[in-house]
């Protein structure tokens, strides 16, 4: 029995990124994914101005009037989402949590990806693959993977993207695009090199994105409220430890224990030529995917 709270969170969910869609992301997503390539689509007698390049010697040679052929772009596209369900994606200080977030992300795209008559899966992860929804059309597809982006119970606690990316490496014969939807806490597998390599692959074959959500407990050190002693839990390992915040040197550390953290993802993010959208949970998640359009379209015009 599915929980009626639950229900209405998609709904709401549906209503606020249908809206979203048509109104402020209608365009963007189309321009920044085409498809993989062209196809056939017709042979039609030559006309002035046409690429002698197109014309087909075969016909032409049979009919005695010059020919061409006719290709359209292979617009067909597959879009999957690797969820992280580890525990910190619900924990946090704000009134959501980064997996409601996310799972408002994923709706905003998905949706936008079957207005353009797209293909979408889902992947949900811990330190384990816990689910996988193979890519299909339709809106009530997508609002299936809505519900589950929310409802999904999880048996890992931890974070570890690789055996997600080693998965989706197996079951995704064609190209598709491929968010990676985490926080990128825990475990400390950001340092391994089964990161890297699982992330080279992927990349190899997929355009693969990095959308990685900012928690509030990244600014921890700066909010006006985090100051005397407050007991500080990682909700991965249950680890707990007991930090004096009103101590500027704590303060100092913290960030720059934050700060160490985001230059070892960026750099093997840069590595891999994985591009990144950055996701505060706080804020609304249009903006983000707003700017992820305009620098791939920036980046589109540069290299041509």
């Amino acid at each position: 029995m599915i929980d009626p709270e639950i229900l209405k969170q998609v709904r709401r969910i549906q209503v606020h990124t249908s809206r979203l869609v048509t109104d402020v992301m209608a365009g963007g997503y189309s321009s920044v994914f085409r498809g993989s390539g062209i196809e056939f689509d017709e042979v039609r007698e030559y006309s002035d101005g046409d690429d002698p390049r197109s014309v087909d010697w075969n016909v032409t040679a049979r009919t005695g009037r010059p020919y061409i052929k006719k290709f359209v772009e292979e617009r067909e596209l597959t879009v999957v989402f690797l969820l992280d369900l580890s525990l910190s994606m619900r924990a946090g200080f704000l009134r959501r949590s980064a997996r409601e977030a996310a799972a408002e992300f994923c709706a905003c795209l998905a949706l936008s990806a079957i207005r353009n008559n797209d293909k979408v899966g889902f992947v949900a992860f811990t330190d384990r693959v816990e689910h996988y929804t193979p890519p299909k059309k339709g809106i009530g597809h997508v609002l299936r993977i809505v519900r589950d982006c929310l409802a999904l119970e999880a048996k890992g606690r931890a974070t570890d993207v690789v055996p997600a990316l080693e998965f989706i490496g197996h079951v995704l014969r064609r190209r598709a695009i491929v968010f990676l939807v985490s926080d990128f806490m825990g475990g400390g597998f950001v340092q391994n090199a089964e990161f890297d390599h699982a992330l080279a692959l992927v990349r190899r074959r997929h355009d693969l994105i990095a959308a990685r959500f900012l928690t509030s407990e990244l600014d921890l050190a700066n909010r006006p409220r985090a100051r005397g002693l407050l007991r500080v839990r990682d909700y991965e390992s249950g680890r707990e430890i007991l930090c004096d915040f009103s101590s500027a040197a704590v303060r100092e550390s913290y960030q720059k224990s934050v700060a160490a953290w985001n230059r070892a993802l960026d750099e093997r993010m840069r590595r891999a030529r994985v591009d990144s959208i950055r996701v505060p949970v706080a804020q609304p998640v249009v903006e983000p995917i707003l700017q992820f359009f305009r620098g791939r379209e920036l980046k589109s015009v540069l290299h041509s």
